[in-house]
């Protein structure tokens, strides 16, 4: 599979000629093709492995106590996670665009993700001013990042690793016009990310949860630069981490 530096770098080349740009086209097309091919063919038995499990559980409910019944269920859920969340990554610079009230999507993601942790001890706070520009920006795309980048907040303050564990956890949202760009950061007081981890957490499958699939920041940076924008992160270990959104505006 394509790393994010291998398209950026094939975007440079078509940007040469028409010629290029027409060839490398047919080339991602099929690439994508390949991709969502795969997925499709191993999701429709994986389906029915997961009715069949199902129906087993029914017919015979002593199986359910089973460490092993229990980890097969487990596995079968990480393939149908990988496999949609492949399919995302693979149609992540595929973008429906539109013109986007930015005050209003931005309040509208952070009120959804501050019901998601109600249940939590995290303290969520966001600075959205009323008088952000108006973007072409596919919001379906945009919401799917920003929330991935919350999730993944989330998980650092609530992660067992703090050295404070004592310390209230916190994420704050803010959002500022600077110059011809919406900038949008996301940042927590949670484990932090470490110098090593810092280059390589952009990359395709590299990931450092347990349950993780590498995927959600490697689309996350992809949707970012599909709009024209770019995603990068700064962080302390043990103090605070920082995702900076920067997207264009017309």
């Amino acid at each position: 599979m394509f790393t994010q530096t291998d398209y950026d770098k094939l975007q440079q080349i078509m940007a040469e000629s028409p010629e290029k740009k027409e060839l490398l086209t047919r080339l991602l097309s099929h690439h994508r093709m390949e991709i969502s091919t795969i997925s499709h063919e191993i999701r429709n038995p994986l389906t029915l492995v997961y009715s069949n499990l199902q129906f087993l559980e029914n017919e015979f409910p002593e199986l359910l106590p089973s460490k092993h019944w229990k980890n097969m269920h487990q596995d079968v859920e990480y393939m149908k996670q990988l496999l949609e969340e492949l399919s995302d990554f693979n149609n992540g610079d595929r973008l429906s665009l539109q013109s986007l009230d930015t005050n209003t999507f931005l309040r509208s993601v952070a009120l959804s993700f501050a019901t998601s942790i109600l249940d939590t001890d995290i303290q969520m706070t966001s600075k959205i001013p009323p008088a952000l520009p108006v973007i072409q920006a596919d919001p379906v795309k945009l919401r799917q990042l920003l929330l991935n980048l919350l999730t993944n907040a989330k998980a650092a303050v609530l992660s067992p690793a703090l050295k404070n564990p004592e310390q209230l956890p916190s994420i704050f949202l803010e959002a500022r016009l600077a110059k011809q760009s919406l900038v949008i950061e996301i940042r927590d007081n949670g484990c932090g990310i470490t110098s090593e981890q810092r280059d390589k957490i952009f990359e395709p499958f590299v990931t450092y949860k347990k349950d993780g699939t590498g995927l959600g920041l490697a689309l996350a940076r992809r949707i970012a630069t599909s709009h024209g924008g770019t995603l990068t992160v700064s962080s302390v270990p043990g103090t605070f981490t920082v995702f900076t959104l920067s997207l264009p505006v017309q």
